[in-house]
């Protein structure tokens, strides 16, 4: 039995699915939210001139085009603490967001700021550069 369908955001069947879990794990609520912490993180969004140039693969995680925006952002993630980066064409506007988390605020920031204009620099960004972070992190 279909119960539910990722396609439509049906939260009453994502709220039966949680139930289902949580029983099968035998886990509270509370129980389930201290499996997880949150890291600080940034979201921002870079001005493009054609959004449909940034292609991606593995849930929105992995830029596929252009190709050397990817391999631009891996460079980068290393040098934080506990950090991850990815970007992703807006669906409805020529821009791209640009999500980072790192183990503090000011690293999370720093990320996002220089994938940003790494997006910027490789996907033809639009109007103003996005600005770069006043100092460049040391890998940690």
């Amino acid at each position: 039995m279909l119960i539910s369908n990722q396609a439509v955001g049906d939260s009453c069947a994502d709220l039966c699915m949680v139930e289902l879990a949580l029983r099968k794990k035998q886990w509270s609520v509370q129980s389930w939210d201290q499996q997880c912490s949150f890291l600080p993180n940034r979201m921002l969004k870079v001005k493009v001139c054609d959004r449909r140039v940034i292609r991606t693969t593995n849930a929105e995680r992995t830029v596929t085009l252009p190709a050397t925006l990817q391999p631009a952002i891996d460079i980068m993630v290393p040098e934080y603490n506990q950090a991850r980066a990815f970007v992703r064409p807006s669906g409805t506007e020529d821009v791209v967001r640009v999500y980072a988390e790192a183990s503090t605020q000011e690293d999370a920031d720093d990320l996002a700021s220089r994938v940003a204009c790494a997006v910027y620099d490789h996907a033809n960004g639009s109007g103003v550069r996005p600005e770069e972070p006043s100092a460049k992190r040391s890998k940690q």
